[in-house]
């Protein structure tokens, strides 16, 4: 892997342990976790929380706070993470060449705070017996008057909500954006409420015709060999939003070294370790996200049933970057 370093100041060469922050809650991780400790020796000490409670405790610990590696879900998590100032700046020439630069935060003399490891879209599912596909094949439409009393959607304070209006207010700017918004709550089958795979549920029953959904939570449900799951998708259709525009929403889990990290060359290792092909191959067999390096081959059917697609190319950091004005446009279009 690349020369390790923070900043300028060459990072200690025996570290041993790590300690991981994460709000990652999948199983599947422990293989992950496993393999780094295998590969390296290098002993990893979990604490596990969601996104906001792992914050709060990283607040509250202050300067004395013992992580050494922060793991984030989402780009607008990860901005604010790096606004609160809970990442150290650092050069690794290996993150570098492997990360796509719009997957990564934008970097300084001091070097990058954040990168992503792994890509989910933002996908729309429909019923199959009460939509048509063409009045649902862009976020766009979800806004027209066809689709009143149709939509679903989780709340308008979650971060993936606030992720892609992000994308949108970068790419259309805030005033058509906020149109969009109004058009939506305009057109909701109910009020805002569950995580995704109750939206994709409810399509299925017929509550609604069409919803939002990140894309591992559908192909959790292609790749299940539960009766119930496989009745659930024989209802539902799925559309790559804007293919033939900008392309679908994309966002990242993704991580950083901490402010304080007392075990500074682990930090590195563990997150150039990420980067690595049996890393990113565990990312996507395991929870069925894309790997973020180009040409790592996944060898998952799920992923492969939902097939290729344009993806929208716009930098992640700046979708964080957005958020507040994202959720400031929610609350005025009236989307709880």
């Amino acid at each position: 892997m690349g020369l390790i370093s923070i900043g300028s100041t060459p990072a200690q060469a025996n570290d041993k342990e790590l300690n991981l922050y994460s709000a990652r809650h999948y199983q599947t991780d422990e293989a992950l976790y496993s393999d780094f400790t295998k590969k390296t020796g290098i002993k990893i000490n979990r604490i596990e929380a969601d996104d906001n409670a792992l914050a709060e405790r990283i607040k509250s610990e202050g300067s004395n706070s013992s992580a050494d590696v922060i793991l984030m879900v989402d780009a607008a998590r990860l901005w604010r993470a790096q606004i609160d100032g809970f990442f150290k700046p650092i050069h690794s020439k290996y993150l570098e060449s492997r990360i796509p630069a719009n997957l990564r935060s934008k970097p300084d003399a001091e070097g990058s705070t954040w990168f992503g490891f792994s890509t989910r879209a933002r996908l729309v599912v429909y019923n199959k017996a009460k939509v048509n596909p063409r009045d649902v094949d862009t976020y766009e439409k979800l806004a027209d008057p066809i689709n009143k009393g149709k939509v679903c959607t989780r709340s308008g304070a979650h971060p993936y909500m606030l992720s892609l209006i992000g994308a949108m207010i970068e790419r259309r700017g805030e005033v058509a954006t906020e149109e969009w918004a109004k058009g939506m709550v305009a057109n909701m089958a109910r009020p805002p409420r569950g995580g995704d795979t109750d939206q994709i549920k409810a399509v299925a029953s017929g509550e609604c015709g069409v919803a939002l959904t990140n894309s591992y939570y559908l192909v959790r449900l292609l790749r299940s060999n539960k009766p119930e799951d496989q009745e659930l998708v024989s209802k539902i259709g799925f559309i790559w939003p804007n293919q033939k525009t900008t392309g679908t929403h994309i966002n990242i889990a993704g991580g950083g070294v901490a402010k304080n990290a007392p075990h500074p060359q682990a930090a590195i290792q563990f997150l150039e370790y990420l980067a690595s092909d049996s890393a990113q191959q565990y990312f996507a067999d395991g929870n069925n996200e894309w790997p973020v390096v180009v040409s790592v081959k996944i060898n998952n059917e799920g992923l492969k049933l939902l097939g290729s697609f344009k993806a929208e190319n716009i930098s992640v950091a700046a979708i964080g970057k957005n958020q507040i004005s994202a959720q400031r446009l929610l609350d005025r279009a009236g989307h709880k």
